[in-house]
Parts: structure tokens; sequence; C-alpha cells
């Protein structure tokens, strides 16, 4: 098998788009949500959302290259763009050889599209829809507006799986190039922010209404939590055969390492714990490293009621109690498909800087999650050379990715 290295990153997210922003913002324990004065909806309970920091586009976003791209699609592309940027590979000949290829998903295409077909049911006639709705609106736009955008000619892997998307994104990728099947590839998730995602929550009384203290919600793990709140962003990692790597003398960020996913089969939206510390154990297993090893948790997190619970009893039962553990969801709410590119992404920078977040908005422990070592006060200074990061999904999805800190 071979390994495979992060050797870029691109990334837009509600607390900047560069590490430095990033770390500051986690640093200063500064939370991203805000109340959304649009989303004022009969019947809608929540109003808080946490929009991705405003970004430009360079010239080459023009009309005719962004007419079958939604925001979603923009964001990712744009991601991309940047990641191969920060790999030294932009305009490279390995980006379209057939040797990169992309992996990468969102939990649907662009909801204002959506929302276009659903006009046209209610009106009866087709008007505002055109050759590009549909492009816009299916699940896969990202992945295929990066591909057509930048050129690639590699292996396309799309995975909407809802929260799962982006960590799917990096593992799939992950297995592409350990099994040799691809030198490279571009792997991430992006989800734009929308009332009509929001609404798909409120329904299931998952959404966080506590829409006159935005700087005090989500609060994950924590007693007093009332749901989660939605965010938006897109990542995309480039990851590398180490080998290719080391050849061009690449910069390297971290290895990923082991990577495990699997599915409750049990029930659409309640997390099973069994199932979910197996996918724990599959990536451990994957990584061929114990238990033992994980020195760092990059949570889930979405500060649901039965999500917190079964996720802190499955962490406990393959790690237990003292792992240094946190969700980046109270800063930048659930980005759904971004959430695991972008956390892998901010797990790995805080690796390298020997520093941990603590959860945000964390003071009393739901007794009925299980006793973990919940990171608090002012973040951890901890030299972790492994570190884990979860992510669940509807449906029963769960992954779990291994990365190492490269020395």
């Amino acid at each position: 098998m071979k390994r495979v290295v992060v050797t870029g990153v691109g990334a837009i997210s509600p607390l900047g788009h560069d590490w430095p922003t990033v770390r500051a913002r986690l640093r200063g324990q500064r939370n991203a949500v805000q109340f959304m004065p649009n989303w004022d909806f009969d019947g809608l309970n929540t109003r808080l959302g946490a929009p991705a920091q405003p970004f430009t586009l360079p010239d080459t976003y023009n009309r005719k290259a962004t007419r079958s791209m939604g925001r979603v699609a923009i964001m990712g592309t744009r991601a991309s763009e940047l990641a191969l940027q920060d790999a030294g590979l932009l305009g490279d000949p390995l980006v379209k050889s057939g040797k990169m290829g992309i992996s990468y998903g969102s939990s649907s295409g662009s909801p204002p599209a959506i929302a276009d077909f659903g006009r046209m049911i209610v009106a009866r006639a087709t008007e505002g829809i055109n050759a590009n709705t549909y492009i816009k609106m299916m699940s896969h736009t990202a992945a295929v507006n990066i591909g057509v955008f930048l050129g690639l000619t590699g292996r396309i892997i799309t995975t909407s799986s809802a929260c799962a998307a982006g960590s799917q994104g990096i593992g799939y990728a992950f297995e592409a190039i350990q099994t040799g099947r691809q030198v490279a590839m571009l792997a991430g998730g992006a989800e734009e922010l929308d009332p009509i995602d929001a609404a798909v929550f409120d329904t299931l009384f998952a959404t966080s209404v506590k829409n006159d203290t935005p700087a005090l919600t989500p609060r994950p793990f924590d007693r007093d939590r009332d749901g989660l709140v939605l965010g938006e962003g897109a990542c995309t990692l480039v990851l590398e055969e180490l080998e290719h790597a080391k050849a061009r003398g690449a910069r390297i960020l971290a290895e990923v390492c082991g990577y495990g996913t699997n599915s409750d089969g049990t029930h659409v939206t309640q997390p099973q714990s069994p199932t979910m510390a197996q996918a724990m154990r599959l990536a451990l297993e994957s990584a061929g490293i114990p238990a033992s090893e994980i020195a760092y948790v990059n949570a889930h997190g979405t500060a649901t009621d039965h999500g917190d619970v079964a996720e802190s009893k499955a962490t406990l039962a393959v790690l237990g109690d003292s792992v240094p553990i946190s969700s980046l969801k109270s800063y930048m709410g659930h980005t759904l498909g971004a959430c695991g590119a972008l956390e892998a992404w901010m797990t790995i920078e805080m690796m390298r800087e020997g520093w941990f977040a603590p959860n945000l908005n964390l003071e009393n422990v739901d007794p009925d999650c299980a006793p973990l070592d919940y990171v608090t006060g002012n973040g951890r200074a901890l030299q972790a050379e492994w570190a884990m990061s979860n992510n669940f999904a509807f449906g029963g999805i769960n992954t779990s990715l291994v990365l190492r800190r490269w020395a």
C-alpha cells in the first residue's frame, strides 16, 4: 500500500479562508454565528446561520465559466484552485494527465436551483428554468464543475452523503491513491447556506432557536444545548502519493493514515453508538495503530440531543476517557457537506501548531454524555502525532479519519 500525504489546502469558511485568520478566531473564542434577517418564513423557528466570510474571484470566473455553477460549486471550485496553488500544482501537467482525480461531495446542489423547479410545479410554468438549472441543482454539481473548470481527467468520486460528504471525499481519495489507482486527488466538500436546509433540520426540532444570543450557540455536549446552527463553506485537500510528493520537493502538511466508514443500518435520523464506534475501529485498523496512539479527537459534535450522546459513548468505547476532544462546529456551525474537510484541515493545522481549540459554550457537560476529556478554557497545548476526525450523517453514515503530523 502506498502512503498518502496532504500537500495543499484551499478553504472558504465562516471563520476565514487561511489558517492565521482561522487561528485568531479560534484563540479569541469567537464564533461566526449570526442572526439571519432574511429568514423570515412562517413556521421557520431558527433564524441563525454562519455564512462564509466574503471572498473574491479572479477574472477567470467570468459569466461563461460560471454559468453552470451555483454558490456551492463556485466555492468548491475556488477552494480547489487555491489548494492546487498551495500545493504548487496549479498549471502542472499532472492536473490534466489523468493521474489526478476528484473525490468531492455536498448534501445537495444549489438550493436556489432546487427552488426554481419547485416554482415550476406551483406556477405550472417553466419560466426561469434554463439549460443550466439542473446542473446547478444536481448533488454532484461541485465535483463536476471542479473537473470542468480545472480540466481534470482522472477518476471522479461524488460523495453526496450529507454531513459525511467531506470526510468520505477525503477517505475515498485516500484509498484511490493508497491502492495506486491515482497519483493525486482533490478531496473535500462544499455547502452553501440556505433557509431550505435550515427548514430540513427545523422540522426535526434539531436547530438552535437561541435567536437573540447567537454568540452562545451552538453548544456541543452542553447540558443546555438546543440544537445545531447551519454554516457554509468549502475545503479542498490535495492528497498525493508520498514518493511522488517527495520527488517534486513538495511541502508536506500531514499524512492521511486511516479511514473507516460504515452504515448503522437501523434508523435514518437516530445515530447508533455501536456502529459509530466500529467506524472508528476501522479507521484505526486502516492506520495500523492502537487506540492508545490517538492524542486528540475532532468530534462531529453537532449539539443535537441524540447525536452528542451517541457520539460521546462511541468515543469512550473505542478511545477511553482521557483523550482530549473538541468540536469546531461550536465556532462555525454545521457546514454539512464541507464540515468533514474543513474540520480535517483545521485539525491538521492544530497538530502542526501544538495547540487545540476548546469547545465553545461548553459550561456544563450533559450528564447523559460519556465522561470524556472535553477541552475547555483556553484550549490545550499538546504535541500530538496522531489525531482522529469523525463525522456522522443522516442515513446512519459513519466516517472516521486518522491523521498523522508530518515531522
